[in-house]
């Protein structure tokens, strides 16, 4: 019986990348992270691709990054960290959710937001930089004005990630190992059904 792909899915700094990495050593199986691969294909990261070409190439640099994995990981069990915006891309969630079960790491809004904050670099105008670009084309002048956005945006999301999941895990402030011990038991339980 071919085992399953375990697709992570949800906002931003919800754990994906992290979690992804502890599963796959835990499955002893590859571990793909949409972003690594659309800037190995690219040469650009996703802000990059999003800022200078658009939103239209960014779709279609995630999509071929989906169909390059999952080529990657047919036939076997591989551990995927999508990109925070796979739920706006019903192509590449049609491509993953093909081979595997997707998976909604529901991370809490004040935790994702920050961890947003925390990344935030201020220039010695005050003009803020390194925020998403969802946010970052709001202009937010304050951290408020960030928090304020992201609540918006987080609201919109959290909704699509419910819609498309097969399993929603609700993120603790646990150690990641105990995160990782609650999505495998999740996961295990999905399976057996």
């Amino acid at each position: 019986m071919e085992e399953k792909s375990v697709i992570l899915m949800g906002i931003k700094h919800c754990g994906k990348s992290t979690q992804g990495r502890l599963l796959s050593k835990y499955f002893d199986c590859p571990f793909f992270d949409t972003d690594d691969v659309i800037y190995e294909m690219t040469g650009k990261t996703v802000r990059e691709i999003y800022s200078q070409d658009g939103k239209d190439a960014f779709i279609r640099a995630e999509k071929a990054a989906c169909e390059y994995i999952s080529a990657a990981s047919a036939g076997k069990r591989s551990v995927i960290a999508t990109g925070g915006g796979i739920c706006m891309n019903p192509d590449a969630v049609n491509i993953l959710s093909a081979s595997g079960t997707l998976v909604f790491l529901n991370s809490d809004e004040k935790t994702a937001a920050d961890r947003i904050v925390r990344e935030i670099k201020i220039d010695s105008d005050g003009k803020m930089s390194n925020l998403p670009a969802y946010i970052s084309s709001e202009n937010p002048e304050t951290t408020d004005d960030v928090r304020q956005i992201f609540s918006r945006f987080y609201s919109e999301r959290r909704k699509l990630y419910e819609n498309l999941c097969d399993v929603k895990i609700d993120m603790t402030d646990a150690s990641k190992a105990e995160n990782m011990r609650q999505i495998l038991s999740v996961l295990e339980k999905y399976e057996k059904n």
